[in-house]
């Protein structure tokens, strides 16, 4: 359909230029993934894993320029919702595939999904309802 042809002809223009936001290659990534665009999802990907933060066993996404969270005993960090939000979408990016996801890029999906579960909330929910 012409409009989708369009607006993913936008969204292969944007993916080009220098400076992206992490939040716009993560969305990008994953309309790519579901529009069988892999080449430019498995680029986006690979930008968006020099950019992940590794920490304790897991993977996830901040914002730039985050200022880094205390580190205090007994209390357990919970990341904003945007980046729970990012996050999460680059993980459906890396596991929307054709044909199915390998098994490293299950490897590394495990790891982002490590992270999310660990932003629940003592009731499953997160910090918002995004």
């Amino acid at each position: 359909h012409s409009v989708v042809r369009n607006a993913l002809f936008c969204l292969e223009m944007s993916a080009e230029e220098k400076e992206t936001h992490v939040y716009t290659k993560a969305l990008m990534a994953y309309a790519f993934a579901l529009a069988g665009k892999e080449e430019k999802r498995k680029t986006l990907l690979g930008s968006l894993e020099k950019e992940a933060v590794r920490k304790d066993g897991s993977v996830h996404w901040q914002r730039p320029g985050k200022e880094p969270e205390a580190d205090l005993p007994y209390y357990r960090h919970r990341a904003p919702s945007a980046e729970v939000e990012m996050t999460a979408y680059v993980l459906l990016a890396q596991l929307t595939t054709q044909p199915a996801p390998s098994q490293e890029e299950l490897s590394f999906a495990s790891l982002i999904a490590k992270w999310i579960s660990s932003q629940q909330n003592p009731n499953g929910g997160f910090s918002s309802t995004q």
